[in-house]
């Protein structure tokens, strides 16, 4: 009857889980078609604007048309970020926006179109973040964006708790593509940069000796990033470097072809070759359709570089020693006094990928470059590099990680103490135990759930089963530097003893559940407190483990369907959003889970938590179990006491199922609690023999006579 209950209850709250863009599908044309406010409501970003022009440049973007006595005048520019970059979020996908801004690059709108960030389904409103890009309204292209309190020429930006990185990523997002859209349409001249000042070394260097000092540069693009099948080959082997350089240049072309090609240079002009091998072609095919090679930039700071047709030269050969040889290559020249070669520079290849639902979405690939310092005179020039965003969320907290941290190595070492405490205690004074795990359950909820909402889920343990196949992402596991820390944790305390130190002693919503019953049982309730029978939670334990094999079958088909069913957690209600901020059927689902666990000890852990399943399945695989007696099976003492009602008939520990309360370790050593412990002691009392020490075994020690 419980788990129907909460079964039901979740299935309502799972069809109530798709917010308005999260996923939304976008019209395939959107990607190719000239005509882009064809397919979007433009007017929503640049409202005074009565008709809008074909996509223009590159990066792309449209004008905003107004009619006024029957003259047609440009008031503005829309473009879309992914025309113009491809900055992922959490979910290692954009928030797919539209950006409006007026002819003195001011931004007058921005639009949330698409986003894949499970957090903004299951957790904080999406109203939230339509409220956050308000924040970008009357600010100039290019502003510096700063979440919470900025310095120097930032401007400060409310956050929303519990979603840094995206905010991140989206502060990234606006900032980058409003600078160059407004870059591009002349709003905002470039700063030049010092050129570089190249030094006499003119010694060849064989092709190996120029990729190991880094002079060529590589990006290897494999058919699984695309979303194609293995074909044996790269879809993309491709070397860049910068040829200016006479060393380099010499080495590469041989002299004669060399001088050839400065010669050919304009002061400030930047030549660069490209070869490649694979299935793929850097070249695409856009040259032949407008004279833009569209699947390549590059990129210094905030400015983007393409190249036309005319900016491109033949090459067909390469002279350094080692050399291999190539499908495709060319030499193209970067025309921007803008660019300097004494500063780091990427070289970025975008490419189409096809997902399970054959829907094509953009990829960008970077690697960057920079010049050997031996090359420039003066050698490199300092270079302050912003923080990558999961760094900026390390740094942003150090108090809470360092409390955190402190917390996560008490637990562990309280836990392999755990003997020396369980000696102290006694079935009826267990404060030796009790009273820590007590405080530590006030901790997890307040500290870890409430303030710092760094409650792990399912979710997360999908992206963990996905990333081998998906690719091992460091910034997005290192992006919440509080349930990065916990999922060490969690891999530590499984291998070592199993899900039960986890869900037992620190999980903020398990904690919060048992801490109720608890004090149901203090306000009077201990009368109405119950267990399912035995053989009835032996059949329902398993509904858990079923939901979790749901999800990640449902992950292996969409990760996004698979989010949404994900929504069984509660957690999200409880910790990120509030259960006053939700609507009926998320309230209902906690409220029922709340209720009943005033009544029996942890319902949802034992029927239905897919994350508790998920940690339960190796669990079998633990170094160290708790210590059982030859009694034990008999016996039962201990069984009935268990509150997760993890101790089989014959004695045996289920350590899927057992959260290491340890009561049955007390009894263990209670000479007065433990049944062949206590008939022990009372035999010795009777025959008036000295009651010694108990051992690790769990019986007294034999008297042994000394003759």
């Amino acid at each position: 009857m419980i788990a129907r209950l909460l079964g039901l209850a979740a299935l309502v709250l799972m069809a109530c889980a798709q917010a308005s863009s999260y996923e939304a599908p976008l019209p395939h044309e959107l990607s190719t078609d000239a005509d882009m406010c064809r397919w979007l409501d433009c007017r929503s970003v640049m409202p005074e604007a009565d008709a809008f022009s074909p996509r223009k440049g590159q990066p792309r973007y449209v004008e905003a048309w107004r009619t006024v006595n029957g003259e047609r005048k440009t008031i503005g520019y829309v473009y879309l970020s992914t025309d113009v970059a491809d900055i992922p979020a959490y979910s290692g996908k954009p928030v797919v926006t539209l950006v409006g801004m007026d002819r003195a690059g001011t931004i007058r709108g921005v639009r949330i179109l698409k986003h894949s960030e499970p957090i903004l389904l299951v957790g904080i409103p999406e109203q939230k973040l339509v409220d956050f890009v308000r924040q970008y309204l009357g600010h100039p292209a290019g502003t510096r964006f700063e979440l919470g309190k900025a310095d120097g020429d930032y401007v400060p930006m409310d956050a929303i708790s519990g979603a840094t990185v995206t905010l991140i990523a989206q502060n990234q997002l606006i900032s980058r593509t409003s600078y160059e859209i407004a870059k591009q349409v002349g709003i905002i001249k470039p700063q030049p940069k010092p050129q570089a000042v190249f030094t006499t070394d003119t010694t060849t260097r064989s092709w190996e000796q120029l990729v190991d000092e880094g002079s060529v540069g590589h990006l290897k693009v494999s058919p699984g990033d695309v979303g194609e099948a293995d074909s044996g080959q790269p879809y993309l082997d491709l070397y860049f470097g910068y040829l200016n350089t006479p060393a380099i240049g010499k080495s590469l072309l041989g002299t004669p072809a060399w001088e050839a090609l400065m010669a050919t240079l304009k002061p400030g002009e930047h030549a660069l070759f490209v070869v490649s091998n694979g299935s793929g072609s850097f070249k695409g095919s856009g040259f032949v359709r407008g004279g833009i090679y569209d699947r390549i930039q590059v990129k210094q700071d905030r400015d983007s570089y393409t190249f036309r047709d005319s900016d491109y030269m033949n090459l067909y050969s390469l002279k350094a020693a080692g050399a291999p040889s190539f499908r495709e290559s060319g030499i193209f020249i970067l025309r921007d006094h803008s660019f300097s070669a004494a500063w780091p520079w990427a070289f970025n290849f975008l490419g189409n990928r096809r997902d399970a639902n054959n829907e094509k979405t953009f990829v960008n690939f970077e690697s960057e470059y920079w010049l050997p310092a031996h090359y420039l005179q003066g050698g490199r020039p300092a270079v302050e590099r912003p923080d990558a965003p999961w760094l900026k969320a390390w740094k942003g907290k150090p108090v809470e990680i360092a409390v955190f941290a402190a917390l996560l190595l008490f637990t562990l070492g309280f836990y392999a103490l755990r003997d020396r405490w369980e000696r102290r205690s006694r079935r009826s004074d267990k404060r030796w135990i009790s009273w820590p795990k007590t405080t530590m359950w006030v901790i997890s909820i307040g500290f870890i759930g409430f303030w710092q909402m760094a409650q792990p889920s399912v979710t997360q343990l999908l992206t963990l089963i996905h990333a081998p196949f998906d690719g091992w992402r460091w910034g997005l596991f290192l992006s919440d530097p509080l349930i990065f820390l916990f999922w060490i944790f969690i891999a530590i305390s499984l291998l070592l003893w199993g899900r039960g130190l986890f869900c037992g002693w620190l999980c903020p919503f398990g904690s919060l559940s048992e801490l109720l019953y608890k004090i149901g049982g203090r306000l009077g309730l201990a009368r109405w407190q119950f267990k399912l029978p035995k053989p009835l939670h032996d059949k329902l334990k398993w509904l858990k483990y079923a939901v979790f094999i749901g999800l990640v079958a449902a992950s292996f088909h969409s990760m996004v369907l698979a989010e949404q069913l994900a929504e069984i957690e509660p957690f999200k209600t409880t910790f990120l959003v509030g259960i006053w901020n939700r609507s009926w059927p998320f309230v209902l689902f906690v409220t029922t889970i709340f209720g009943l666990s005033l009544f029996t000890e942890r319902p949802y852990c034992k029927y239905l938590c897919p994350l508790g399943a998920g940690l339960g399945l190796p669990s079998r695989l633990r170094l160290n179990g708790l210590k059982r007696k030859a009694e034990c099976g008999p016996c039962k003492a201990c069984a009935v006491g268990c509150g997760s009602q993890a101790i089989a008939a014959d004695g045996r520990i289920d350590p899927m199922e057992c959260l290491l309360c340890l009561d049955c370790m007390v009894m263990y050593y209670d000479d007065h609690a433990c049944p062949p412990l206590a008939r022990e002691r009372k035999r010795r009392e009777r025959d008036g023999l000295p009651a010694t020490a108990i051992g690790k075994d769990g019986y007294f020690i034999p008297i042994k006579e000394v003759h």
